[in-house]
This record gives structure tokens, sequence and C-alpha cells, in this order.
């Protein structure tokens, strides 16, 4: 259960009410039964809501004193016996939909603080908060009902949509960024490429020219490091969601609804097609196109293209299934070596 020293409830609802919310349906229960909170399964009481989605946790949900889970269809006759229960195609995603119910992200009221810094050619929205120790230079944009937490920086002519949150000490420059975007704390966006000509009298910075393109409904976490194009713009695509600590390199082009999963490192002028997900710690060669759909496995290292839709895992990484049958032998040719001592 969430902490109220930190989280905020914002009321109780009925199932039915969650069922609205959720597209869910309701099972096992009348609809106005109440619901407090939410919770996971092993710490639930009866009159939180909890949800069940991987088979891993089925002691959890058989032993659960859950007053209500969002389920699949299939689980529903396996449910235990008094467990009021809402009934989902994506139980996982109907659940976050109910927290969001219980604890909304709510934005402060607006107002600039009188220790913020903003320069006089700066355009605010309507409905912005400013906080304290936060620099807005010449030329800025920023849309409706933004939310510029402490000590952020944002650089000259850089441009904000309407419904932006910029975390505490984020820094954002050569940039122009959609709706509904969040950064997160100490992200920076728009710095240089790593682009440089390399001379044995000492190497030659290449001046990087372009700009960071970030579309609407991307979330960039925290101390995140996309840099700016080098003559092409680096391009973030409409949806995608960037974990912490992850590098993107100059001209790198991001379709949309990625996901990018935390210290991946993406080397510059690679392209991703729409809905492409990178496990922790993967990296990608520069130049590189990984196709719409693909999944590349954690702490894989990208070294060619990858087609539309594929699976790659393993250091050069290959197609999953080669991988497995290499790690097969592997084991195979040790089991046999082994044997013959």
């Amino acid at each position: 259960m969430a902490d109220p020293d930190f989280f905020t409830k914002a009321r109780t609802f009925t199932l039915e009410e969650l069922a609205q919310i959720t597209g869910s349906r309701v099972v096992n229960s009348v609809p106005d039964k109440e619901v407090t909170d939410v919770s996971s399964l092993d710490q639930a009481g009866s009159t939180h809501v909890s949800f069940f989605e991987n088979i891993k946790y089925k002691d959890s949900f058989l032993t659960t004193k859950a007053g209500a889970c969002f389920v699949s269809e299939k689980m529903v006759p396996h449910a235990p016996q008094g467990l009021a229960l809402l009934v989902s195609a994506s139980p996982y995603k109907a659940y976050a939909r109910a927290a969001q119910a219980f604890y909304p992200d709510v934005k402060p009221e607006a107002g600039i603080s009188q220790a913020a810094h903003i320069d006089k050619g700066a355009d605010i929205g309507e409905g912005c908060t400013i906080e304290a120790g936060v620099v807005i230079k010449e030329g800025v944009k920023l849309g409706k009902n933004c939310w510029v937490e402490a000590g952020a920086v944002i650089g000259r002519n850089v441009m904000f949509g309407d419904h932006c949150r910029i975390g505490s000490h984020a820094t954002i420059s050569h940039s122009h960024i959609g709706n509904h975007v969040r950064l997160y704390p100490g992200a920076r966006i728009g710095q240089d490429g790593f682009g440089f000509a390399i001379d044995p009298s000492g190497h030659i910075k290449v001046p990087q020219l372009g700009r960071v393109i970030i579309h609407d409904h991307c979330e960039i976490g925290a101390n995140t490091t996309i840099d700016r194009g080098a003559g092409p713009d680096t391009i973030i695509g409409a949806g995608s969601w960037i974990d912490n600590l992850v590098q993107i390199g100059h001209n790198v082009k991001i379709g949309r609804g990625c996901i990018i999963v935390s210290q991946v490192g993406i080397s510059g002028s690679t392209e991703l097609g729409d809905f492409v997900a990178m496990g922790g710690q993967s990296g990608a060669a520069g130049h590189l196109k990984i196709g719409a759909g693909a999944r590349i496995a954690a702490q894989s290292g990208l070294m060619r293209d990858v087609p539309a839709g594929e699976e790659y895992m393993g250091s050069p990484a290959v197609p999953i299934r080669q991988f497995m049958r290499q790690v097969a032998k592997l084991a195979q040719l040790v089991k046999s070596k082994a044997s013959n001592k």
C-alpha cells in the first residue's frame, strides 16, 4: 500500500466504478461493494483490489486476502471462494488504470515562484507551474499547463507543447518537444553529439547543428541523455518510453511506441522502427536499422541490422533461436570434455 506521507489517495470506489474505469466486468460480487485501495496480492486486505496475471504468483493468488482482484477470463474458475473478480482481457493494464484513479498525478497550483529566473523574451503558457531555481532563457515557448520542477534549465528557443512536466534539474537545449511529454529529474536533452574527426595531432570537433525532436506522449527517464543531431535531427517518436540512464546518440531516429530499458546505449544514426523493445544494458552500434516490432534481449550487443519482428540475443547479437542453439551446443561440448577426463 502507498505511504500517505508521499502519495495522496483520491477516494474510494465501488467495483462497478472500477469496472467502468478499466473496461472490466464484475463477477462473484455485488457491483456496489466498496474498494478503499490497491495493493499486491500478498499484502492486500479485505477492502483492497489487486491483480493476477503472471502464473508465477499462483500461490499468492490462491491465498490472497484481497477483497477484489483483476483476472483474465480463464482464471475465473480457479479464484478463491469469496474473492470478488474484475474480469479483464488485460488484468495488469486494468490494475494500472485503477491505481491511476486512486492516485492521480495531481499538478500543483499554477504559479511562478519568485525564485525562478525567466527571461522577458520567454512565452509562458496559461496555467503553468514554475518552481524555485528554474532558469528559462530567451525565446522559450512553454505550452499550457506545464509543470517545471525546481532547478530545471530550459535553453534558448526551446519549445514545449501543452501539459508537459520537466523534472528537477533537467536541462533542455536545441529541442522541440510535443504535448504530454514528461522529462524525469536530471534528464539531459539536446547536448552535443559525440561527433569528431580523429586526428593523430588532436581530434577535431564536428559542430552538432541539429536538434532533438520529441513527439507527443513520451516519457524520458531520470539521468537519461539524448544528444542533438549533427545536422539531421535526433527524433523520438510519439508514445515512446525511455527508462533511466539511457544514452541516445546523435541523429538516432526512434519510432512510435518504443520501449527502451535502463542502461541501453544507441549509437549515432541508428534507426528504430515502431514498437521496438530493447532490454536493459543492450547496445546498438551506429548506422543500424532495427525493424518495427523487433525485440532485443538484455545485455545484447547489436552489430548488424535486425529485420522487423525478429528477436535477437547475445553479443554479438544473433536471432534468439540461433543463440539458444549455440548455448546448448556449448554446454554439450563442456559436458563431453568433462566426461573424457
